[in-house]
């Protein structure tokens, strides 16, 4: 990489800004992280590796108002739809599970498998980077030795299948000798007293490609073995039937947790395996990866843009803007067709 690196910015507007000691350390923004219940994910993507890229004596800038010039990465949630480049600025839309920005040049996704690459194509350039693990996370205890009783799900209720919030599943469950217990978000960090986490979405096929594999990270560092949904974030990940046990139903969640109850060895192994893969997606490894995607991905091409011509850059916003209103033509032609076909079959 041979060009010069930007001005490098990362936008909250101000009206949103954290207290002025969390920027003092990735670890003040991890504590602070823990009093959150919503809007976390807006900080993760920006606060958290703006906190960690500067740890790292990387020059990037935190910033309240939007730039006109330089490199500027923003959350989805941060970026109004009609915002659009100025000549000299390149936008890095953090897309987490949200839609595609409109204008952004590049797009940063969780989920290698998201729509919107195979949607668009080239003209909504995206790029991979696994998300950040869960703040402050504490492993499972060593002196639990190899005892399997609790099982856990770390997450909203809401995004749990239904099936696994049945009393079926709670009595199959203490049937094995097992202990299910939805951990509330206060102790999301916190895996002291687990032996096996559960984490399906549904099991209807859907394999949530806006998601990212943040339940199967937080295993592997706190040295706990997996039960997983057909989720393609997890599938991406998978190297070997030790990263986690992948299940369709609740049947096939029963089975797997009585083979964990069961085999000891192979509980172990898995907790070994997760300990080697955990080195891919910590801090040192994360941070890394975001220092190559500004230096060798987002700054030439902050530079190709500068270096276009007006006319290509007017062609180039307004090659969006009609494409977006192709999309909305016919999403509200699928709208007034799905209406159709369902006042059709009523009649």
């Amino acid at each position: 990489m041979t060009d010069k690196l930007p001005p490098i910015y990362f936008y909250i507007p101000q009206k949103q800004w954290p207290p002025e000691h969390i920027l003092e350390s990735p670890d003040a923004y991890w504590k602070w992280q823990q009093s959150l219940r919503y809007g976390q994910g807006r900080y993760n993507w920006t606060l958290q590796t703006y906190l960690h890229l500067k740890h790292q004596e990387f020059p990037c800038q935190l910033v309240g108002t939007m730039p006109t010039e330089g490199i500027v990465l923003a959350h989805r949630d941060f970026l109004k739809d009609n915002l659009q480049p100025t000549p000299k600025l390149l936008i890095v839309c953090l897309q987490a599970d949200r839609d595609s920005h409109p204008y952004a040049q590049l797009h940063v996704i969780q989920n290698t498998q998201d729509e919107m690459t195979s949607q668009w194509g080239s003209l909504w350039q995206s790029y991979y980077m696994p998300h950040w693990r869960q703040a402050m996370l504490i492993p499972r205890d060593s002196t639990r030795g190899d005892k399997f009783e609790n099982v856990a799900f770390f997450g909203v209720i809401g995004t749990l299948a239904p099936e696994l919030q049945t009393d079926p599943w709670i009595q199959q469950l203490n049937a094995l000798g097992l202990i299910w217990n939805v951990v509330e978000f206060q102790r999301w960090h916190d895996y002291s007293d687990v032996d096996v986490v559960v984490a399906v979405r549904s099991f209807d096929g859907n394999k949530y490609t806006n998601k990212p594999a943040s339940k199967l990270y937080n295993a592997w560092y706190t040295g706990i073995p997996a039960i997983l949904g057909c989720e393609s974030a997890y599938q991406h990940e998978r190297k070997s039937e030790l990263d986690y046990i992948e299940v369709r139903s609740m049947d096939e969640a029963i089975a797997a947790l009585k083979r964990l109850r069961d085999n000891p060895q192979m509980r172990q192994a898995m907790i070994e395996n997760g300990r080697i893969r955990a080195r891919e997606t910590d801090s040192t490894s994360l941070t890394a990866r975001w220092c190559h995607f500004l230096t060798d991905v987002a700054t030439p091409a902050y530079y190709h843009w500068c270096q276009a011509s007006s006319l290509q850059q007017k062609v180039f916003l307004m090659s969006r803007y009609l494409i977006l209103k192709l999309k909305n033509v016919k999403n509200r032609w699928r709208q007034i067709s799905s209406r159709f076909k369902f006042h059709h079959v009523s009649d």
